[in-house]
């Protein structure tokens, strides 16, 4: 009713690739499913851990030790039977971005959290002409609000993006669209954690994080993906 049936036909026609399934790329992958964009391919290298619960949609106890990926997929096939769902648990920077098939994809989501992999993403970009939106830093924030979207270079406080523009300008890249946070970053509680939990584990600092504000990133890059897939101007 909003787009029309032919937006809709092409949605269903599009072919968008997720690159990271935690807060922010979870909620972009299961709008763009709910929106009825016909392919995703979906790219995590990591298994749900009890630590998302508290923002990943698909993280419950009950998908604790699965890949990412493979609980998104079935998520996303109960929302649309007929979607394509293509998976990968692949860490992804420079050494490994060989084995992405980038020529099946029309727009590629970035909502993963190493600068390398991020940075790699946007060159392969630029190389495969695919238009690609990035997610900066959404950890250690509260304000849902402060997002906006906007191109890198005139993104301000957001420490993740000030990476960003410093190496991207080294690359000549001259322009990302980013959806980034206004709001200044919150030291968060040292807390000790007694489990055995790989996230944990595998990282020194951990972000502090909430329910409501990385969905919202998620949602925002989703609805910036469809407008852009269907030439939308309201």
């Amino acid at each position: 009713m909003l787009f029309g049936s032919a937006a809709m036909e092409k949605l269903k026609n599009s072919r968008v690739a997720v690159f990271g399934l935690g807060g922010v790329g979870g909620y972009a992958a299961e709008a763009l499913a709910r929106s009825g964009v016909g392919t995703l391919g979906l790219f995590d290298s990591d298994k749900i851990s009890v630590t998302n619960i508290n923002r990943q949609i698909h993280a419950t106890f009950k998908t604790v030790g699965k890949y990412k990926v493979d609980a998104a997929k079935e998520r996303i096939l109960e929302i649309n039977p007929e979607a394509a769902v293509n998976v990968s648990t692949i860490f992804f920077f420079p050494e490994t971005s060989k084995e992405v098939d980038f020529t099946q994809y029309d727009y590629i989501i970035d909502a993963i959290d190493t600068i390398t992999g991020k940075i790699e993403l946007v060159l392969k970009a630029r190389e495969y002409n695919i238009p690609i939106i990035s997610s900066m830093g959404a950890g250690n924030k509260t304000d849902p609000t402060a997002f906006e979207v906007a191109d890198i270079y005139d993104t301000k406080i957001c420490p993740l993006a000030k990476v960003m523009r410093r190496e991207l300008r080294k690359r000549g890249i001259e322009k990302l669209k980013v959806v980034y946070s206004k709001e200044p970053v919150i030291q968060p509680e040292e807390l000790n954690f007694e489990a055995d939990d790989t996230e944990i584990t595998q990282k020194r600092r951990i972000p502090g994080s909430n329910s409501f504000v990385p969905p919202v990133a998620g949602l925002i890059i989703a609805g910036e993906v469809i407008k852009d897939l269907i030439d939308y101007k309201p």
